[in-house]
């Protein structure tokens, strides 16, 4: 039989099909010895049906008359080797992915042969055959449809009783291989998307619904991990550590994407199952807890962590439901969630320190008891010396738990550290987001403004939500008081013309009453009667103001924008949320409000002013037009900048442990930083005065060089020299002998002098100081030997910064710093992975010139002093516009800013 099998034969055809069939047939037992004709015999028969189904419907036709899916399913029965195993599944895969016929499809899905082979009992320990295993359920999936999925499930009284795919499938959906997970979730999505009723009735029902909740735990637990890995970082600062990190994070963000897809899949039991499993065991007990101020290491997640967690969550879950109810909870004290969450014993400490992540925890239960303890109930665990067998009560006190969750997040704004205040930011901007951007629509008439405003409402979160947490923007409320005032409602028009008549009558909706409520029945179940009686007469009481959480958030940003400890990113991330809530006009400010911003602008103009005479005044007005342009593209975008893994891993400030802070690298970071501010300042003090931005700052244009210069008796251009001009062929016209050249009545002094670049190989050059504009050099150069008195530009280096100085012991020797030409972080990658920034420092050069006499070293140093002077002029004279804020004019006239016109008429 087995040389028969080898004799020639058309490979493609009918003949070869029918002869395959009936050797298999034949076969009473899969060995070793026949194994090998048995797994070509299976590979030739996928290969003959898939060109059968393609060119020859008769070959399928064969295929069923044989039953050839029964003598599949006897093969794996009398089989004894797994290698069988794994061509019979690869071999259905290759037949269910490649069959386009319809009929086909049905033919393979009934007579049970498929389910039969879904449940057989593989040994799925050989990692290879779940491999084949779960492509097989994959390929089955793919090929659902109404119409298909009958065929799959077992039905009793019109009800799904036995789903072997499903149930089999989402077995392996927490194995502990990435791949395998991400198999089954197409599976599961495969299924969710049929849309067949029945079958998402069976799936929402028990035990199957508990596959939701065990995702969610499993999600929790990688949320876990991800704080831990965190919270590790400081001890471990290195590539590995940064990598982990965002691995995990990348897990996290796929798992969240998996639960929107299948949310979006319309099954609306499947829907809730999600939400109310992440609000009960994530958001609740962990993510809240995890943002009390005086937290220690106490809780599972800690605040950094939280925070990206729910930006990341309100960004891809979006669910109005969700959104609405994380919005809501927020105006509750952290008290309400820190009771109902995990906490460990006191005196268990992880030995972290500054980034307030925890490791696992020790404890299982908890309950309140009094107002402003903690009692926690702990299991005897043999392990501990810290737990005795009874059982331990520990206490711990709340101090700052009276702050609402709102309150909590605007305190990191104005006080917490870079990664908290950016966290917080992210959660208000992410939460902002969740609305509409269809208000920057140019509008003509009255009528289209009506359309215009009644559209923009037509959003996901509540805007009775970003109103009670005091983040819904005053152009939706002054157009909603328009919309109001056109359509003839009687308040409408008083609200838009009497703004402190208007908004603080406002009050909490009806929608957001109705979320408060649900969170107080969700949240205290824990808590005595007092307590739910406490936070009763808080959903109703003082607190219930949108006006006064508006003006505290503002309060926040103005505050945040006056701090001198945080990054630059940082207050432009300020500026983006503070542009979504400013005001129409200075006269909608708090005087504070405006009297914080304007001292800031102006401390921060003095601090510019002191840089046209600093280390880098060559780069300011260039540094000044770059950060002009990115801040006004930041703050005017649709959304904030920065991903949430920012939160975890900021880009980090440049590595200058070794740079010296009088150094000029160290100058130019802080004069850049210095730039970025003052732009967001200028340009949020345009804003404030209902102005639009100009595309470039306001700088005066550059003239041309002075008739009477050094510079232009040089012969030189606006460009300035090129060093290394025996390649470019460049001449410079410049004295080198002693006797003078008068070129238009100034005398152009080029001094001789001496100077060693490598050690005992000391050159003779000769030394001029030269500006052009707010450009400046000082330029080394050798006399031409076939051309008297032009020399030739060997080195040129930058004219600020140099610092000259004549050295105490040797009057012919000038001492000069030599700063590199630009700012390595100005040419930095736009993009990059957040955390593994690296930028090369330079580090100053030092020169010292010898000059012929005493006399000589003087002229050099006055001419650097005058060419400097001359260039510092330069610079503030380009640069008074930008700081005179008086030129901007007057505001705006306020309907015109409401309406976002230039002008009323």
């Amino acid at each position: 039989m087995w040389f028969s099998f080898w004799r020639s034969r058309d490979r493609f055809s009918l003949d070869e099909l029918r002869y395959l069939t009936n050797q298999l047939q034949k076969v009473q037992i899969v060995n070793d010895v026949n194994k090998d004709f048995v797994i070509e015999a299976l590979r030739s028969i996928a290969e003959l049906l898939t060109y059968g189904d393609q060119h020859d419907s008769s070959f399928f036709e064969f295929f069923m008359e044989k039953q050839v899916m029964g003598e599949f399913v006897r093969i794996l029965n009398i089989s004894r080797t797994v290698t069988v195993s794994l061509q019979l599944l690869q071999t259905i895969s290759i037949l269910i992915q490649n069959l386009r016929r319809e009929h086909a499809i049905y033919y393979m899905f009934s007579n049970e042969h498929v389910n039969y082979l879904i449940t057989y009992s593989f040994d799925f320990r050989n990692e290879e055959l779940l491999s084949y295993y779960i492509s097989f359920l994959r390929a089955i999936s793919g090929k659902l449809n109404k119409n298909t999925i009958s065929l799959l499930v077992k039905t009793q009284d019109e009800e799904v009783v036995s789903f072997p795919l499903y149930v089999e499938a989402i077995r392996f959906a927490f194995h502990e291989e990435s791949m395998v997970r991400t198999a089954v979730r197409a599976i599961t999505l495969n299924v969710y998307h049929v849309g067949d009723e029945f079958v998402n009735k069976f799936i929402a029902s028990a035990p199957q619904s508990d596959y939701f909740s065990n995702l969610v735990s499993f999600f929790r637990d990688q949320c876990i991990n991800l704080s831990k890995l965190f919270s590790e970082r400081p001890k471990n600062p290195c590539s590995e550590s940064v990598s982990a990190i965002l691995a995990k994070v990348d897990e996290i963000e796929d798992n969240l994407y998996y639960f929107s897809d299948v949310i979006s899949a319309g099954i609306p039991v499947v829907g809730s199952l999600i939400t109310d499993n992440i609000l009960q065991l994530l958001i609740l007990p962990l993510l809240f807890p995890a943002l009390q101020i005086d937290a220690d290491s106490n809780l599972k997640i800690g605040a950094v962590t939280s925070l990206y967690l729910l930006c990341c969550i309100l960004r891809i879950v979006k669910i109005k439901d969700l959104a609405n109810t994380i919005a809501a909870a927020l105006l509750y004290p952290l008290e309400t969630f820190a009771a109902n969450s995990e906490v460990k014993i006191n005196g268990y400490v992880s030995g972290n320190n500054c980034t307030n992540e925890s490791e696992e925890p020790l404890v299982d239960s908890v309950t309140l008891v009094n107002a402003g303890k903690l009692c926690v109930d702990i299991p005897n665990k043999a392990t501990s010396s810290q737990v005795h067998p009874g059982g331990i009560i520990a206490e711990r006190d709340f101090s700052c738990s009276h702050l609402s969750l709102r309150e909590t997040l605007l305190s990191y704004v104005t006080d917490g550290d870079d990664a908290r205040a950016l966290g917080s930011l992210s959660v208000l901007a992410t939460l902002l987001q969740t609305k509409g951007n269809n208000d920057e629509v140019c509008v003509t008439n009255l009528f289209s403004i009506a359309i215009f405003l009644m559209n923009i409402y037509i959003v996901e979160l509540d805007e009775s939500m970003l109103d009670g947490i005091g983040i819904l923007p005053q152009r939706k409320q002054h157009k909603k008081l328009l919309l109001q005032a056109l359509v003839g409602e009687g308040s409408g028009e008083e609200q838009l013309f009497s703004f402190e008549s208007g908004s603080a009558r406002d009050s909490f909706s009806s929608e957001l009453d109705g979320y408060l409520k649900k969170l107080k029945i969700q949240c205290l179940l824990s808590t005595d009667v007092d307590k739910k009686e406490q936070y009763g007469v808080f959903i109703g009481g003082a607190a219930a103001s949108p006006r006064i959480h508006r003006n505290q958030v503002l309060d926040a940003l103005v505050k945040l924008l006056c701090r001198s400890d945080i990054s630059t990113e940082i207050l432009w991330d300020g500026g983006w949320l503070l542009r979504q809530l400013l005001p129409y006009s200075e006269a909608e400010f708090k005087s504070h409000h405006l009297k914080l911003l304007k001292d800031s602008y102006r401390n921060c103009r003095s601090a510019l002013v002191q840089e046209t005479k600093g280390i880098w005044v060559d780069l300011l007005i260039t540094v000044l037009c770059d950060q002009w342009k990115k801040c006004k593209r930041a703050i005017e975008a649709s959304s904030p900048r920065k991903e949430p893994k920012c939160i975890l891993l900021p880009f980090q400030k440049l590595n200058s442990e070794d740079i010296p802070a009088e150094s000029s690298f160290t100058a130019g970071e802080r004069m850049s930083e210095l730039v970025k501010v003052f732009v967001l300042l200028h340009q949020l003090q345009i804003f404030s005065l209902g102005r639009a931005l100009t595309e470039q700052p306001p700088i005066q244009p550059q003239i041309d060089i002075p008739e009477i210069s050094r510079a232009r008796a040089a012969g030189l251009d606006v460009s300035g020299p090129k060093p290394g001009t025996e390649k470019i062929g460049h001449l410079l016209a410049i004295e080198i002998s002693h006797t003078l050249i008068l070129v238009t009545a100034i005398a152009v002094h080029a001094l001789p002098c001496r100077i060693a670049f490598e050690r005992g190989k000391e050159r003779h050059f000769h030394f001029l100081a030269v500006s052009v504009g707010t450009l400046g050099w000082v330029l080394l150069a050798e006399e031409l030997p076939l051309k008297q008195n032009y020399g030739m530009v060997r080195v040129a280096a930058p004219l600020a910064g140099t610092n000259p100085r004549i050295d105490d012991k040797h009057a012919r020797w000038l001492h000069l710093r030599i700063r590199p030409s630009t700012l390595p972080f100005l040419d930095a990658p736009k993009s990059g992975t957040p955390g593994e920034t690296r930028i090369k420092s330079l580090v100053d050069g030092r020169w010292t010139l010898a000059f012929r006499d005493d006399e000589s070293c003087k002229t050099a140093l006055s001419m650097i002093l005058e060419e400097i002077n001359l260039q510092n002029m330069e610079v503030e004279r380009r640069l008074k516009p930008v700081l005179d804020l008086e030129l901007l004019g007057p505001p705006v006239p306020r309907f015109s800013a409401i309406l976002g016109l230039t002008s009323y008429s």
